[in-house]
């Protein structure tokens, strides 16, 4: 089932984010991860949205993201992310819709 990462992103040294933000692509890309959006001003319908980027990107399965995250390419890459940024992220199951 396809999943989906959602992460709330402050960003609290650019500079540092940038290495990050570099090498994203090349991190995600041999996993079939796709960045689907990056905002840094999404429009708030309820509630608060303290962050200064929001970031979703989809995956074929839970699996295959957590393969990704724990791959030694990424795990190099999110040092920058962890000296730059405080982040909440989450996993979520794609939706399927109920069958009649």
């Amino acid at each position: 089932m396809t999943a989906y990462v959602v992460a709330k992103v402050t960003i609290t040294d650019r500079e540092t984010y940038a290495r990050y933000a570099n090498g994203f692509m090349a991190a995600l890309t041999p996993f079939g991860g796709k960045l689907l959006s990056v905002d840094e001003a999404p429009e708030v319908i309820e509630g608060e949205w303290r962050c200064t980027r929001t970031v979703l990107a989809e995956f074929v399965s839970k699996a295959v993201m957590k393969a990704w995250y724990a791959s030694p390419a990424y795990q190099v890459l999110v040092q920058h992310r962890f000296a730059a940024s405080r982040a909440d992220i989450v996993l979520l199951d794609g939706f399927a819709p109920p069958t009649a």
